[in-house]
């Protein structure tokens, strides 16, 4: 020891020929969702039929620093695991056509100083790590190591076509993607249940994070974790759209507002938003105002089908809205006034859009044109939101005080088939009176 400090035990020269020795091997499988790699070579296949001739580089990305030497856990870049399946950070892939090939930082093994030194790639560090081989052979795609990326003088980003290509092909789920957005769906409804039976909890004094953090474990221990940060408003906090700090208290006779979706291990999420009364039972304005967003949601949902512009279920559903609040006496206009482009006073209450695509990305296909998203068809395989919403602030005084402060949004997720729209968080009520009966039953 030197002016009582440890030594560094990389200067010690027995140390280090001591920490290469009498090592076994532990089970370096990749952790490979059963089916990503086949679906990862099919939509390439899709992307080189669309970009013909293109060589394309994307990076897998690296962890943000959250703060000084720690980071958040790692999640793949969404197109990058759309093409290939895998799961390592900062790795590369280069795409001639429909060939790939990944470049990957190699795992430091024993025998490499790095094996105990380096606490990003060290198996000591980080736990069994697949080598290049074994990437090689669970995906079906040759592998090299991320070094000789260099010497191709290739950097990973993609151009506004390519980037837009891809958005445009994610827009249409593949059989193997539908069924990891049902496992999906199906973990966040048993999430929601799981933070239902909570509420007693959380109304003695754990408040909103207790909510957010049972959903939270639940998603993480039955899936990657939740698709998006968790939100949970109870009360004045339900009008606020992202109410992520869930920081407040859950009150016993106010609503409480639950937007929350499992992420898969193929990065798969859902979204789906319910409104519960904490007490299990609504009040006479606490019904009123969900069963006017219900009729909402059930135009919206009745919009959705082939053929149908992708905006048609956004009309649908604030057009019944619009006329809820002029019958309130909430609008300063007439309905068609507010509903005109000129217009759209009832967008007060309800200023956010009311759906949208759904996948890899909560928010999936962000970078779709106008012409491929808004105004374009809905078709078989496309899976997409329907969420319409009243949110009325407690400082909002263009509402009665008995409405301020009530915040309710209604949120499923659908699949477009042949022949319509198949509902998959359909299990969950929304009719008012049968969601009192549910949370009773949880």
């Amino acid at each position: 020891m030197r002016d009582g400090r440890p030594p560094k035990l990389s200067e010690i020269p027995a140390f280090t020929a001591y920490m290469d020795t009498g090592w076994g091997t532990p089970d370096r499988t990749p952790p490979v969702v059963p089916g990503a790699a086949r679906a990862a070579a099919e939509h390439r296949a899709r992307l080189a039929e669309a970009l013909p001739g293109r060589t394309l580089v994307l990076g897998a990305g690296e962890a943000p620093v959250r703060s000084n030497d720690t980071a958040y856990d790692f999640r793949p870049d969404s197109d990058f695991f759309w093409l290939t399946g895998c799961s390592v950070e900062n790795a590369v892939v280069v795409l001639r056509g429909a060939d790939a090939t990944l470049y990957l930082p190699p795992p430091a093994y024993p025998g490499d100083p790095a094996f105990w030194t380096d606490a990003r790639y060290g198996e000591l560090w980080v736990g069994a790590a697949p080598g290049l081989d074994d990437w090689a052979r669970a995906l079906g795609v040759p592998v090299r190591p991320l070094a000789e990326l260099a010497e191709l003088g290739l950097e990973p980003g993609l151009d506004e076509e390519a980037g837009r290509t891809l958005a445009d092909l994610r827009m249409y789920k593949d059989e193997w993607e539908v069924g990891q957005l049902r496992e999906a769906v199906d973990r966040t409804v048993e999430g929601f249940a799981a933070v239902i039976r909570e509420i007693p909890a959380a109304v003695a004094g754990a408040g909103e994070r207790w909510l957010q953090g049972t959903f939270d474990r639940y998603a993480r221990a039955y899936g990657n974790g939740p698709g998006y940060a968790t939100i949970v408003g109870s009360g004045r906090h339900a009008p606020t759209l992202h109410w992520v700090r869930c920081d407040g208290p859950v009150l016993p006779d106010e609503l409480l507002l639950l937007d929350m979706g499992v992420e898969t291990n193929s990065y798969y999420t859902a979204d789906v938003t319910r409104t519960f009364p904490a007490s299990g039972t609504f009040s006479p304005v606490q019904r009123q105002v969900h069963d006017l967003v219900e009729r909402a949601h059930r135009a919206g949902l009745a919009a959705v089908a082939p053929g149908r512009r992708f905006t048609d279920f956004h009309h649908a559903a604030m057009e019944v809205i619009a006329h809820g609040l002029a019958d309130w006496g909430l609008l300063p206009v007439s309905v068609d006034e507010a509903l005109s482009d000129t217009g759209q006073h009832h967008r007060r209450y309800l200023v956010c859009g009311i759906g949208h695509h759904l996948g890899l990305d909560v928010h999936d296909c962000a970078r779709s044109t106008p012409e491929a998203y808004q105004d374009a068809a809905m078709a078989p395989g496309m899976v997409l939101t329907v969420e319409p919403g009243l949110y009325f602030h407690a400082h909002d005084l263009t509402v009665p005080p008995e409405l301020r402060g009530i915040g309710v949004r209604i949120e499923d997720d659908l699949l477009v088939t042949e022949t319509g729209a198949e509902v998959l968080s359909g299990v969950l009520p929304l009719d008012a009176g049968e969601l009192e009966k549910w949370m009773a039953r949880v």
